[in-house]
């Protein structure tokens, strides 16, 4: 049923000043969880692992892929997966670059799969594999797992000299974040990352904790520095089962961001252009995403809100917001004056975000109401929860062949299969 309160709907083209301008409010709803994530990977890694510039241009390229495989029928917009950080470090601590960008190219390869079998057997399968007790405690150790990565950019740790500096600009962004993320309103609300950095690099400017050298160095215009397989790197398989479970977590995210957008606009979008099309159009973009380099892509709530808040469902608006944040890429100085966030602006934002991941797991159970009075659902999810948070990991090696899969990747595997063997208890 259409949404007769839809402005624009999703195959229509404002006018070119509307146009430009809702682009931008696209731009700015993606930019901050973009940019963050190439930046909290490497921040976990200790080495740089993804940069802003490839993320970017990614994110927009991944996006025009989408809107070419949903025919312009779906105004999704696809930025970097925050569900990917811990599995990309820990890739690339195994494998090295080529281990982290080949497990990435697993995860598009397996969406497209997916979208396959969809295609040919429908969907309800999914529900079985994939139900709320497995899906809410995978994402809370996305978000708990990364916890300690916040407290230590902060520098409240135990072994970390207390420096007031670091902490106040973290509480500064800390405060900022929180206090729009409650009491903000209209577009302000989708932003509240973005104007928390803002704050608290303002704050680290004036305590003079910013250093601009990368900035006056860097030319106003350069290509990112896109990594290539077979090209920069051999593709490296050793490390796809830390990455590639993740796949099965941000299929679910999918499917809820797409039946959210779909009560939006007043259309099902799993019908039509359907699952099998949203999924392919996610696949192929990730599946690029890692051939040049970047993250994971995901589907944005975030943009899914500014549709929501505009009313303007226009695939036009969504693909000229791709444009621009590919031309963003190419802004060297911009890219660089990024790059120096310091880490307490980063630990302030990341005290809620991770955060806020963990709470949208527990926030899934609560909604599906899974009833833990069922002794099943408390050996699911408890199991998970010690697995992905415990340090477990699983190593297979024979001669020069070695793999292994650890954390929320084996929370994962070993959560489906205890769901899917353990029978159910009596009533």
């Amino acid at each position: 049923m259409e949404n007769k309160k839809m402005l624009l709907d999703t195959n229509e083209k404002p006018p070119v000043h509307q146009w430009i301008v809702l682009a931008f409010q696209h731009l700015f709803a993606m930019f901050g969880a973009t940019i963050l994530v190439p930046i909290l990977v490497n921040s976990a890694a200790g080495e740089t692992v993804l940069t802003i510039p490839v993320a970017l241009a990614s994110s927009g390229i991944g996006t025009l892929i989408y809107i070419l495989c949903t025919k312009g029928k779906s105004p999704v917009y696809l930025g970097s997966s925050f569900a990917f950080i811990a599995p990309i470090a820990a890739a690339f601590l195994k494998g090295g670059i080529s281990g982290a960008m080949t497990g990435i190219m697993v995860v598009g390869l397996i969406y497209v799969v997916f979208a396959i079998l969809i295609k040919l057997i429908g969907k309800g399968w999914i529900d079985k594999l994939l139900p709320p007790i497995v899906i809410g405690p995978m994402i809370m150790i996305i978000g708990l797992a990364l916890a300690p990565s916040a407290i230590s950019q902060v520098g409240i740790t135990a072994d970390a000299a207390f420096e007031w500096k670091t902490v106040l600009v973290a509480v500064v962004t800390f405060l900022v974040t929180a206090v729009i993320s409650v009491r903000g309103k209209g577009f302000l609300k989708i932003i509240p990352f973005i104007l928390g950095i803002l704050a608290g690099y303002i704050v680290a400017v004036i305590l003079g904790l910013v250093d601009f050298t990368a900035v006056t160095d860097t030319a106003w215009f350069s290509v990112p520095n896109f990594i290539i397989p077979f090209m920069s790197y051999m593709p490296n398989f050793g490390a796809i089962l830390t990455i590639a479970p993740i796949a099965l977590v941000t299929m679910a995210e999918h499917i809820g961001d797409h039946t959210a957008l779909s009560t939006i606009i007043g259309k099902d979008l799993l019908k039509e252009p359907g699952l099998d099309r949203t999924l392919l159009g996610d696949g192929i973009a990730t599946f690029v995403a890692g051939l040049l380099g970047g993250p994971a892509n995901t589907t944005y709530g975030e943009n899914t809100s500014v549709v929501g808040m505009t009313k303007v469902a226009s695939v036009w608006v969504i693909g000229l917001a791709a444009i621009l944040a590919i031309t963003l890429a190419f802004f060297g100085k911009f890219t660089a004056l990024v790059s120096t966030i310091p880490n307490a602006v980063l630990g302030g934002v990341s005290l809620l975000l991770y955060g806020f991941i963990a709470v949208n797991g527990l926030k899934i159970l609560i909604e599906k109401q899974v009833d833990f009075g069922k002794t099943k659902n408390i050996v699911v999810a408890s199991t998970m929860l010690v697995l992905g948070l415990g340090g477990a990991i699983i190593s297979i090696s024979s001669g020069d062949f070695s793999i292994s899969i650890s954390g929320m990747s084996l929370a994962a595997i070993i959560g489906i299969l205890i769901n899917l063997l353990l029978p159910a208890e009596k009533e």
